[in-house]
């Protein structure tokens, strides 16, 4: 039997003769407990932003991108294609040729990338990424194109004109100081098809079929990069692995995160910053335990004098104390931790927080994930704070009550 843990626990549900006592034991528990839900709630709505976000960027990024180690582009033989569309668990194969370009609509000029990419039917349809219109490349002999949401507002493309066109200028290689300026670039027209959602990362694309690509830019054989897709049940890192693994130096295989580190360092980064913001605040309610253990220790004074006159030892009655604001502490984050957990719980189901009126999102609740390292996270967080407030604050109080007795 533990006795400093048994003693703790009667201290603390027992009643005390000075009733501030228990006022101050309660504040400890109630700080303890809006911090720790605090925490749990706002890691819970980060959690399901950073999804948000994710979802939205992956379902237009593809699972792995091989890109040239040096260069802008790459040329591959048919047998490395014909390797790599074979690998196990690759899905979609898709090459890509990426240049700037000056778009031109009626009067209105931008520069923007032109993404050419391979029309098959094993590319997944990108319907959902469309704000208007429809996304498809090629009908028949016809080509068509899919903006980001930057370069149909800047050239005021309308998708119900179906007279007027996209005009794409490329500099045309091995041509330079021309007499006539109109030949040093290819010049080459296609019909808008849809635009995008507005998101930083293509909002300044112009989708279009790879031979359409390919004969705007002179360029017969390279491409920019090849996208690839997963199948579900496949392990994401092994498949790149085995695909670097074939190619060798010369290329690199990027995931969703290594494509665009950014992005992914911004949203985790805000996040532990927001949490550690709130950790801080939570060490101030927990602070509050140094009051309340020095009062309960000038409270039970009798007791401390009685127990040691018994042959206890000034080690078990600060493990007494430290034991009684560890406990106090405990208490406020389980039922914090509770708390957001229930909270959450409704808002997945309620949706009480709403965004603002007129936020172009796809949807207008914000979105929660509650994730288990995060609970264990705010455990621990408040354990080791509260450990080393309660084993300071109890070496003091006994050290000062046992020297004035």
């Amino acid at each position: 039997m533990n006795l400093a843990l048994y003693f703790a626990k009667r201290y603390l549900f027992s009643k005390k003769t000075v009733n501030a006592i228990n006022i101050i034991s309660g504040i400890s528990v109630v700080g303890v407990l809006v911090s720790s839900a605090s925490l749990i709630v706002i890691l819970s709505f980060y959690n399901g932003l950073e999804n948000l976000i994710f979802s939205m960027y992956s379902a237009f990024t593809p699972d792995l991108r091989i890109e040239a180690t040096k260069g802008k582009g790459f040329a591959l033989d048919p047998q490395t294609t014909t390797s790599i569309k074979k690998q196990p668990g690759v899905a979609t194969y898709s090459e890509v040729l990426q240049e700037r370009v000056l778009l031109r609509y009626g009067d209105a000029q931008y520069i923007g990338t032109l993404k050419g990419m391979t029309v098959d039917d094993s590319v997944p349809a990108m319907d959902t990424l469309l704000d208007d219109g429809h996304f498809v490349l090629k009908h028949g002999e016809d080509s068509y194109a899919i903006m980001g949401a930057r370069v149909q507002g800047t050239l005021g493309v309308s998708l119900q004109d179906e007279l007027r066109r996209i005009e794409v200028f490329s500099p045309r290689k091995g041509v330079v100081n021309s007499l006539n300026p109109a030949e040093e670039f290819t010049m080459r027209t296609i019909r808008p098809a849809g635009v995008l959602q507005y998101q930083q990362e293509f909002d300044d694309l112009l989708i279009v079929p790879m031979d359409f690509a390919r004969e705007l830019l002179g360029e017969a054989e390279q491409v920019s990069a090849i996208e690839i897709n997963v199948a579900q049940e496949m392990d994401l890192a092994n498949v790149q692995r085995a695909l670097a693994a074939a190619l060798g130096d010369g290329y690199v295989v990027k995931d969703r995160e290594q494509q665009n580190p950014t992005l992914y360092k911004i949203v985790r980064t805000e996040k532990w910053a927001v949490f550690l913001i709130i950790a801080f605040t939570g060490m101030i309610a927990i602070f509050n335990i140094v009051g309340s253990l020095t009062m309960l220790v000038i409270d039970k004074k009798k007791d401390i004098s009685v127990l040691m006159g018994m042959g206890a030892n000034h080690t078990l009655i600060r493990r007494i104390f430290f034991y009684e604001g560890l406990l106090i502490s405990l208490m406020g984050c389980v039922a914090g931790l509770l708390l957001g957990f229930l909270f959450c719980i409704s808002q997945q189901a309620f949706g009480w927080i709403r965004f603002g009126e007129g936020e172009n999102l796809v949807t207008d609740v914000y979105p929660v994930a509650m994730r288990a390292g995060d609970f264990l996270l705010v455990f621990l967080t408040v354990f080791v704070v509260s450990a080393v407030i309660s084993s300071v604050s109890s070496q003091l109080s006994v050290k000062q009550t046992v020297r004035l007795s």
